[in-house]
């Protein structure tokens, strides 16, 4: 029987500050350092709501914070000019045709609070396998010249979408790829997104933060409707 690699975040006792090697390092969020990242890992990693965010200088991070940022589709707000470019968008919509693809250009995009990418080499090699696992998931947008024009990926952590990362080479692709997997999850039974930190567009969107506790909640009794979400 596999050995649990991480505990139960519910009943962890989070420290403001973890010695690792021979710094100590702000841990407010944080249940483990240094676990690697492999597919078996990921997955119990996700179904614990827990995820891996990798930080420069330091072992890996599983992080699972005390606010989440939560997308419930009852709450969706799709403002007048997000729908207009929806009504006059010429883009096609696919899930899963290109996830490596997906993530790499995921990985090209420079975010301002960002020194590098947290998508490395080794972290598209493992998501491609957890993808390969049917648990990592992919949505791209593709112009009428069968370009690959935006997209995002994320994880199933059993009937609740944990959204990765998302880009987009033509305005609005992302934003319409993600109302894309939003009318797909709405269609199998799921009733929410996970987009782990608040970010401005979310926030756009109606999406809101929920205590861990609250999350944690959430996931584990979607966890026990055995959704398919795809």
């Amino acid at each position: 029987m596999r050995r649990e690699a991480f505990p139960d975040p519910a009943t962890f006792q989070f420290k403001p500050w973890t010695v690792v090697g021979n710094y100590m390092i702000l841990s407010e969020g944080i249940v483990a350092f240094g676990t690697p990242p492999t597919p078996a890992n990921l997955r119990e990693a996700y179904s614990k709501g827990i995820f891996p965010w990798p930080t420069d200088g330091i072992p890996l991070p599983w992080h699972c914070p005390d606010e989440r940022a939560i997308l419930f589709f009852d709450e969706l707000h799709i403002s007048r000019s997000l729908a207009k470019a929806r009504r006059a968008s010429t883009l096609t919509f696919t899930i899963d045709k290109d996830f490596r693809a997906v993530m790499h250009r995921c990985s090209r995009v420079r975010r301002p609070e960002q020194l590098s990418t947290w998508i490395t080499e080794k972290f598209k090699s493992v998501f491609g396998e957890f993808h390969d696992a049917g648990i990592a998931h992919s949505v791209e947008a593709w112009s009428e010249t069968g370009n690959l024009m935006g997209g995002l990926y994320g994880v199933d952590a059993g009937g609740i979408f944990c959204g990765e990362s998302m880009f987009h080479l033509e305005a609005n692709a992302s934003k319409l790829a993600l109302l894309f997997l939003i009318d797909h999850l709405r269609s199998r039974g799921a009733t929410c997104l996970d987009s782990q930190v608040m970010t401005p567009h979310m926030k756009a969107l109606g999406a809101r933060d929920v205590t861990r506790e609250e999350f944690l909640r959430k996931l584990k009794e979607t966890q026990k409707l055995d959704l398919e979400p795809f």
